[in-house]
């Protein structure tokens, strides 16, 4: 199942990924040299294959770093910060790519309900989602944030 959909990944996370996915190969390799062929090596065979391709696709459609305008609209490279309507919390995340880790960050894709309901919106604006269970969530974006600039004002 690959993706033809750009992502978007930091600079750092690129690089994690590029390092993950060394490693994963290294011990792929040296594991199919091994004639053991147990279940359970098998089976953590096959799951390190299942990640190697789920960074490869990951990699291969990257922007890197890119940071999008500083217009406050809710897209991927951006730090989004979301009032939930029926508790009044608020959570900030980042929209981009699943699999890639960006230290405390939460990170939303456009493939999951939130990240779907909540791109292209702008400050102020009210989105109604539904979750898997059939329940239906309402967020406001608050503040739409370059992940560059989010990084920045961190420091």
């Amino acid at each position: 199942m690959t993706s033809t959909q750009p992502a978007w990944i930091s600079p750092s996370a690129y690089e994690r990924l590029q390092r993950e996915l060394a490693t994963l190969r290294e011990l792929s390799a040296a594991a199919g040299a091994d004639v053991d062929t147990d279940e359970n090596a098998t089976a953590v065979q096959r799951s390190w294959q299942t990640r190697i391709h789920q960074i490869h696709d990951l990699l291969v459609n990257a922007v890197v770093g890119e940071d999008p305008p500083d217009d406050g609209v809710a897209e991927p490279g951006m730090v989004l910060t979301v009032r939930y309507d029926d508790t009044g919390e608020t959570e900030t995340f980042l929209l981009g790519a699943r699999g890639a880790e960006y230290g405390d960050m939460e990170v939303y894709s456009n493939q999951l309900p939130l990240g779907a309901a909540i791109a292209g919106a702008r400050p102020g604006e009210r989105r109604t989602y539904t979750l898997p269970s059939g329940a239906s969530l309402t967020v406001v974006l608050l503040k739409a944030v370059p992940y560059g600039l989010h990084t920045a004002d961190a420091i």
